[in-house]
């Protein structure tokens, strides 16, 4: 009896907390990304955009927003200063003036090639492997499943 109350109490300790832990990596993994997107004049945010428009392109603002699991408000300012930086393009589909179509300019296309370096020189600053970024990313993918409701909706409560 005495191991499980020992078990519930180391419980509430900081370090054992997933939550904390998932916080700490998170901002140690993007806070490594900087100086390597710095190269190319991208913020972390603005690197996950334009990897959804590599991906394919056009694309709405409300399919980036669902590829990135964030409200359209939240990236629309990531857009307007790619395109201030000459990497896209934001145009009124014609015929329904509600949808945003975001495109990449030929700055923005070229990007890429240089982009392509990216993930081996992340694995490299990391220390990790393709197989130990494939596990991590497998484990990630799970725990946001494990967040949604049994038909991928919201997460729960």
């Amino acid at each position: 009896m005495a191991d499980a109350a020992e078990g519930t109490r180391d419980d509430l300790l900081l370090e054992h907390q997933l939550c904390f832990a998932l916080t700490v990596a998170s901002r140690s993994v993007v806070g490594a990304y900087k100086p390597v997107l710095d190269k190319l004049g991208l913020t972390h945010p603005q690197y996950l955009v334009m990897l959804c428009l590599w991906a394919s392109s056009p694309r709405s603002l409300r399919d980036i927003s669902g590829a990135l699991a964030q409200e359209p408000a939240t990236i629309s300012p990531l857009l307007r200063r790619l395109e201030s930086a000459g990497f896209i393009t934001r145009q009124r589909v014609p015929g329904d003036e509600r949808t945003l179509a975001v495109d990449l300019t030929p700055l923005g296309a070229a990007l890429r090639q240089e982009a392509t370096a990216v993930p081996g020189t992340m694995m490299e600053r990391l220390g990790l492997t393709r197989e130990h970024v494939t596990t991590l990313h497998a484990s990630m993918m799970d725990l946001i499943a494990a967040t949604k409701g049994p038909s991928g909706g919201p997460p729960r409560r």
